[in-house]
């Protein structure tokens, strides 16, 4: 099941749960890589000219994706607090339904 931002459709138990949750928080820790990876590559390719390169497009695109990287951590916060309480109600619950 691929995260798209939208809403998943309701879990039927509390295992389902889980591994929906699980499935996006690693969809989201593989985009938040590819973000990392990105800035990285810029960073040592403005630093391997020498002179910082003022760039309006390059600035708006950067607080873009600070944006969006911090949306994704807010996200992946509360998707485990989310999976921190399922997890406590199976095992509260024995892992019955």
């Amino acid at each position: 099941m691929a995260y798209d931002g939208d809403r998943l459709p309701p879990p039927s138990d509390a295992r389902d749960a889980i591994d929906q949750l699980e499935t996006i928080l690693r969809e989201v820790a593989e985009e938040l890589a590819g973000w990392r990876s990105r800035a990285q590559k810029a960073e040592s390719e403005l630093k391997s000219r020498g002179a910082p390169v003022k760039n309006t497009e390059l600035e708006s695109e950067n607080k873009s994706l600070r944006q969006r990287v911090e949306g994704a951590r807010t996200r992946v916060h509360d998707l485990m607090q989310r999976l921190s309480f399922l997890e406590e109600q199976a095992r509260d619950n024995g892992g019955h339904k």
